[in-house]
């Protein structure tokens, strides 16, 4: 059963989050302040954290940091549940490598919806075993990759994108696909926040992100490492 950590200094809040998780099966922990937050993250390796920004102790910012930085927790899936609706606060929050974003008051409905797309994006990307493309190794056990045998932490919508594009080496793969496939569904902030994720998946690959190549008006592809220019 998924383990999902609710996030939240408000309790009437979180109670009616954790109330619909657990209709849906699901497990759940859960943290009222952001250092309780790191500690039930390292304790208990949730599959999934649903991370209020506004929090007492230490903020959700920092909170999300700090996990994107530690190794043991980087891979965790993390949706931010926030009051901060502007357009530019959304993709602020998905720019920093959050897997999505869901702004207060938000429709129990909604919110179950992309939890499921996000468990279960991650877990089937964990469902097999290793995919292997030249110099990279992906391995979904665990969610971990490998660049020419050196651990490179990506975070789960990083893996997901990386392993679409690892499908078909030198095919390009459409926008529409690649959101379908690693967010789940498709609108405006997903659409723009591609482009983020993409930039981000070349900066982690060093040398070897010039590979990704943008198709204009299509969507990008992975060169094979034969036809790409040889890293430097």
């Amino acid at each position: 059963m998924p383990t999902v950590l609710v996030v939240d200094d408000e309790k009437d809040l979180r109670d009616l989050i954790v109330l619909n998780l657990e209709r849906e099966g699901l497990e759940c922990l859960e943290a009222a302040d952001g250092l309780e937050a790191i500690e039930m993250v390292l304790r208990h390796r949730p599959d999934l954290i649903l991370l209020d920004l506004m929090l007492p102790h230490k903020d959700g910012i920092s909170v999300f940091r700090d996990l994107r930085e530690d190794s043991r927790t980087s891979a965790i899936p993390i949706m931010i549940l926030t009051a901060r609706g502007k357009l530019e606060e959304r993709i602020a929050g998905l720019e920093i490598g959050a897997d999505d974003y869901v702004v207060k008051p938000f429709s129990p409905k909604e919110l179950m919806l992309r939890v499921r797309n996000l468990l279960r994006r991650t877990l089937s990307a964990a469902s097999s075993d290793v995919v292997e493309v030249d110099v990279f190794r992906l391995d979904k056990s665990n969610l971990k990759f490998h660049l020419d045998g050196e651990v490179i932490n990506l975070t789960s919508t990083e893996f997901k994108l990386l392993l679409c594009l690892t499908e078909a080496p030198g095919l390009v793969k459409e926008r529409a696909e690649l959101l379908q496939k690693v967010w789940g569904y498709n609108d405006l902030i997903q659409t723009r926040t591609l482009d983020t994720h993409i930039k981000r998946l070349r900066e982690k690959l060093g040398a070897h992100g010039r590979r990704i190549e943008t198709v204009r008006g299509f969507g990008y592809r992975i060169l094979p490492l034969a036809q790409a220019s040889s890293p430097s």
